[in-house]
């Protein structure tokens, strides 16, 4: 099993555990950190922007790593979320064991939740 580290920034540390919530309870990821109170400076629209985000890091299978960055861009507020996978070279064998338990098989085994109908 190979696995993958998943890099997101979002809004707010609300806003990140809310995709991570998700994102683990769909077992589309083992495990979801939330480093709050990163500033990011970047382009946008012609314009430095400077803003306090938060770092959501999504640990998955590599098999898996298209699925969660389908799902993170759906949950996503922003029009262009900054997502990122990340490929993992090693690591504790027990940890990446777990890693593999506590996901789904492969992204034959996901499927998108339907969505609400509008209105």
């Amino acid at each position: 099993m190979n696995a993958a580290l998943v890099y997101v920034t979002a809004p707010s540390r609300a806003e990140a555990l809310r995709i991570g919530r998700i994102v683990v309870t769909e077992s589309l990821a083992a495990c979801a950190n939330v480093l709050d109170g990163m500033t990011s400076v970047y382009h946008w629209n012609g314009e430095i922007q400077e803003e306090t985000e938060a770092v959501l890091l999504l640990k998955t299978r590599a098999e898996l790593s298209s699925a969660v960055v389908h799902r993170v861009q759906e949950l996503h507020p922003y029009d262009v979320p900054a997502i990122l996978v990340l490929p993992v070279e090693g690591g504790s064998s027990l940890f990446l064991s777990w890693l593999g338990e506590e996901t789904i098989d492969g992204p034959a085994s996901w499927q998108s939740p339907p969505t609400a109908p509008a209105g």
